[in-house]
């Protein structure tokens, strides 16, 4: 005899053969995976947008203090800023100490600011002014951080969230790993032979800045 948890509301009972039940039980166990992971691709979603609207929040501020002077910037120039902040987070991880004021959380926020940058130099560069209206930057921003998202959620569904059982240490070296391959690429002009492309490396780059900023805030929230 086993009982089915829900239907119309009652609890009901049927009977199964041990084959059928062993059957039945992997089907009710493979529900609930799907329904934790549900559950879990909610609350990321959630985190992901409060992450990336306060990075946006901070690149609008500067759009207006400084207009869009980063177009000046060639994308092997933004790629040498993203090795200058994600030198400093690991040198800062390493030695435990800050002769600056700025603290990692501040160079993984900016480290997501350059990528939306560097992406947005890299696939439409050439058909933009110097000077880029605050609306038109505003609505670059939204699609290239939503492009960023959708690869997490995609990757996310094939890996399972593995990100969340990572430390900001190892997402630090991930994001070094991916500058020296952006680094690679750009003294190859560009060409690959199998790799994926230099604005996919950007892409993950951006995201795994804002898994550290998510376990950077949850510690926060954990230790306050």
């Amino acid at each position: 005899m086993f009982k089915i948890p829900i239907i119309n509301g009652f609890l009901k009972s049927i009977n199964l053969s041990p084959h059928l039940m062993v059957v039945f039980k992997s089907y009710l166990l493979s529900f609930d995976s799907i329904f934790i992971f549900l559950i879990r691709m909610t609350k990321t979603v959630e985190q992901y947008t409060k992450v990336i609207s306060m990075c946006r929040d901070i690149f609008e501020k500067k759009t207006h203090d400084y207009g869009t002077a980063w177009r000046i910037l060639r994308t092997s120039s933004l790629t040498d800023q993203l090795f200058i902040k994600a030198q400093r987070i690991r040198t800062i991880q390493e030695t435990k100490d800050s002769k600056v004021g700025e603290g990692i959380e501040d160079e993984f926020i900016g480290i997501i600011n350059y990528c939306v940058m560097a992406v947005i130099q890299l696939q439409e560069g050439k058909n933009l002014p110097l000077e880029v209206e605050p609306q038109k930057t505003a609505e670059l921003y939204t699609k290239h951080t939503a492009i960023a998202q959708q690869l997490m959620a995609d990757k996310n569904h094939d890996y399972g969230e593995a990100w969340r059982d990572m430390r900001v240490s190892s997402l630090t070296d991930l994001i070094l790993m991916k500058i020296l391959r952006v680094k690679q690429i750009e003294d190859n002009q560009g060409k690959t032979l199998i790799s994926e492309g230099i604005d996919a490396n950007y892409y993950d780059m951006l995201n795994y800045a804002v898994f550290a900023l998510i376990h950077l805030t949850q510690k926060q929230t954990t230790n306050a």
